[in-house]
């Protein structure tokens, strides 16, 4: 007996078979973003609960709650839309609108009543954030400290959040210099490995600069702070620094696969992390020279 041989492009039973092709990823020419879409979900570091990052008018990112709520259940002030890839603080005339994960995370306390539907949503999530927590999948994030940082701190070594000064402007580093990763898609899709700073050509110095507010305000008492000033780079290099890149992907066009790291430094906020001292490692190699 011969059997009969399976026509090509269907299953064994005869059923047509159905084959489809992987769509890459790509990013409009007009995006104003170069950032995909897959890189701007995360975890929230408080609750372990999916969080969605959208890019604002001249703003940091803000975080929103991944689906969308009907405009009743939301106050008016809460109501953000998206148009275009940008988040817009206000909504757009329809019945469904995006609220910020701030106001629906379990480990926040709400200064305001929110509505029963707002209520029973945030009580899911703070059931699934026991249960990771429980599992061990998820460890909530330590609370930030709020006490300014002392001299002894900066004497172990480079900060965990050094300042960084680029561009004219100081930001906030979200981690040491030498573990800031590159946030460029490689081909093969993934994450680049490389860190920002270049292993050879001229890098920043730590510097004891006074510890001033921004828009001309006075001085804080501290005096002095240290900051590691990138002001001498080239142009082109600070650029590459603000973009989070490392030097092979400073002027590719290879889309991002995470948000860059940096946060406009303001002392009184983030007393925490001046450091009136310069780390113990720029102090040993002055030494040396």
């Amino acid at each position: 007996m011969c059997p009969t041989p399976t026509p090509a492009g269907r299953h064994w039973d005869g059923s047509p078979r159905v084959t489809r092709r992987p769509r890459p990823l790509r990013v409009a020419g007009t995006s104003p973003s170069r950032l995909l879409r897959a890189g701007q979900s995360r975890l929230c570091r408080q609750c372990g609960n999916r969080i969605d990052l959208y890019q604002r008018t001249n703003e940091r990112p803000v975080a929103l709650h991944p689906a969308e709520l009907a405009a009743a259940d939301v106050p008016e002030s809460c109501r953000w839309h998206l148009s275009g890839g940008i988040a817009h603080p206000h909504g757009d005339g329809s019945g469904w609108c995006r609220i910020p994960h701030a106001l629906l995370c379990p480990r926040r306390t709400l200064t305001r009543h929110t509505a029963p539907g707002l209520e029973a949503i945030r009580r899911q999530l703070a059931v699934r954030t026991r249960r990771v927590i429980d599992t061990g999948v998820f460890t909530p994030a330590p609370a930030a400290s709020t006490q300014p940082a002392t001299a002894t701190d900066a004497d172990t070594g480079e900060p965990d959040r050094p300042v960084v000064q680029m561009l004219l402007c100081r930001y906030l580093a979200e981690r040491p210099l030498t573990n800031l990763r590159c946030v460029a898609q490689t081909r093969h899709r993934h994450r680049c490995t490389r860190t920002v700073p270049a292993s050879i050509g001229p890098a920043g110095t730590w510097r004891l600069l006074p510890a001033t507010v921004q828009h001309g305000q006075l001085a804080l008492p501290e005096g002095l702070m240290a900051v590691y000033d990138l002001g001498q780079l080239p142009y082109s290099e600070q650029l590459r620094w603000r973009a989070q890149r490392c030097p092979a992907h400073a002027a590719s066009g290879a889309a991002e696969l995470a948000l860059a790291g940096w946060q406009p430094f303001d002392p009184l906020l983030h007393a925490a992390h001046i450091h009136t001292r310069l780390p113990h490692l720029q102090t040993r190699r002055q030494g040396r020279g």
